[in-house]
């Protein structure tokens, strides 16, 4: 049993030590023919490098012989382009020598010539002279003295037409200017016709009955004392029949009030508390009535980009006055004025129009401000933003400052021509008698002067002098100095004719 193990044993390791030298000889075998693959690859290998080598250098040779040809052509081109260049600067310098020639022979023809000009000049010279010193023996002048003489003449005539030139353009300009500005001035006007509002600081207000006055003035009074304080308005009760006036110079104010006043009437309750609702109502609708009124005259003017303080202004215009003219109404006529003058002129009817519109701004705040209502104008616009173009034609048009600009005249011509349209203003009368008076005190205050008199509504004063102490000639330098000191003095419309009268009489009795 154990023998026949072992045997096994022995049979199983000797047939794993063959298997084994088996296998080593097929690896042996193997690696062999690999390596004889790898000699195979590698001389294959050096061929074909060998043959690429070989074809790369006969490319190159191709190359270089295909670009050796290519520049021995162009070569060739370039000389014989520079032959080419070569043979025509040659003909051009034979042109150029011919022409030198050809010159040179000018220069001395020329030279010739110059010198037989030079000949007959001096030739021509000494008969010059010769005839000259002839003519200041004949004549016994100088030549410097004719020539001075000849000189005065000819200026002395070009002076007398140029004088009488400068007059006759200064005469036709005048005559043409004159013209066309009253052209465009009647052109205007006529193309503005607004209606004339008079207008003064009273107000008149209607009742249904004389029993309405008792009710107004209320019991002890208080009525009437509770809408004065309210409204700043005079109210005067008097004996007219079924008519109550209220009085004031602030036209905004006393429009509330008649308002007021009216719609207390209708209502038929009068008492402190209704008087203060109603004004309260009053001043509301009204602030919203001007508001109203202002931006509908701009529309209608087609004055665009206003701010809404101007719009209010311009609407408070509506109830103010300037020598019974209405303003805003005046506003509208100097705007339409303006503008059509602006236009037949050529400049700027837009700004014309504009600041004609705005050149009586200030009348609106005047009441409450100090200063001229062209100053008030011009600062409350600078506040609203307004063009310096404007400012300054709403500043200029009273002439407190100096016109600058086209505009600015034509704004101030428009307003005189709206002021002093007849039948556009009239004055007050305590103004006209004011007017009057001082007029009369300015005579008065003469040397020599008697008495005076103002007749003629303030057109015309006639002063009295005393024939002892002014002769002709001293009434004549007295009427002068007198219409100097009215100028100077006194504010009026139109002209003031001034009449000296120096009076003799001679009285004797007979007996």
């Amino acid at each position: 049993m154990i023998a026949s193990v072992a045997l096994g044993l022995g049979g199983l390791v000797l047939g794993g030590v063959i298997v084994l030298l088996y296998a080593k000889y097929l690896a042996s075998s193997e690696l062999q023919q690999a390596d004889l693959q790898v000699k195979k690859k590698l001389s294959e290998a050096e061929l074909i490098a060998e043959n690429i080598v070989k074809s790369a250098e006969i490319k190159n040779k191709d190359e270089l012989l295909k670009l050796r040809n290519e520049f021995e052509k162009e070569v060739h081109e370039r000389r014989s382009e520079l032959n080419q260049i070569e043979q025509r600067l040659t003909q051009k310098e034979v042109r150029i020598d011919e022409k030198e020639l050809g010159l040179l022979n000018k220069d001395k023809a020329v030279t010739e010539l110059k010198t037989v000009l030079e000949t007959k000049q001096q030739k021509l010279d000494a008969l010059h002279r010769e005839s000259a010193d002839k003519l200041e023996k004949i004549a016994s002048l100088s030549k410097e003295e004719a020539k001075q003489q000849l000189l005065d003449s000819l200026e002395q005539e070009l002076k007398s037409q140029a004088a009488k030139l400068i007059n006759d353009y200064e005469e036709e300009t005048r005559r043409t200017s004159e013209k066309k500005a009253r052209d465009i001035v009647a052109l205007a006007i006529k193309r503005c016709a607004i209606d004339n509002i008079v207008e003064n600081t009273t107000s008149i207000v209607e009742l249904p009955s004389d029993d309405m006055k008792g009710r107004i003035i209320g019991r002890e009074g208080r009525n009437i004392r509770a809408f004065e304080q309210l409204t700043g308005i005079d109210v005067v009760v008097d004996d007219t029949p079924e008519v109550v006036v209220l009085s004031g110079f602030d036209p905004i104010r006393r429009e509330i009030a008649r308002l007021t006043l009216e719609r207390l009437v209708s209502d038929g309750r009068i008492h402190p508390a209704r008087i203060e609702e109603t004004v309260e109502k009053m001043r509301k609708d009204l602030t919203k009535k001007v508001q109203e009124v202002g931006e509908k005259t701009a529309l209608e003017l087609d004055v665009q980009n206003l701010s809404p303080k101007t719009y209010d202004l311009l609407g408070r215009l509506a109830y103010r006055t300037s020598y019974g003219q209405n303003c805003l109404q005046h506003s509208i006529e100097v705007a339409r004025i303006a503008g059509l003058i602006a236009q037949e002129l050529g400049v700027n009817h837009r700004l014309a129009l504009r600041a004609g519109l705005l050149h009586d701004i200030g009348k609106a705040i005047d009441f409450e401000n100090e200063g001229t209502h062209a100053k008030l104008g011009g600062a409350v616009l600078k506040k609203l933003g307004e063009s310096d173009e404007v400012i300054h034609a709403v500043l200029a048009h009273h002439e407190e400052i100096p016109p600058q600009t086209v505009e600015a005249i034509i704004v101030m011509v428009s307003d005189a021509i709206s002021a002093a349209r007849p039948g556009a203003r009239r004055e007050a009368i305590e103004s006209y008698i004011k007017r009057m008076e001082k007029l009369e005190q300015i005579a008065n205050a003469f040397n020599g002067v008697e008495k005076s008199f103002a007749i003629q509504a303030g057109r015309e004063i006639r002063v009295m002098v005393k024939p002892d102490l002014i002769d002709d000639a001293a009434a004549v330098k007295t009427a002068h100095d007198i219409a100097k000191k009215i100028e100077a003095e006194l504010e009026y419309p139109g002209q003031i004719k001034v009449s000296v009268i120096r009076e003799t009489r001679v009285q004797d009795i007979a007996k």
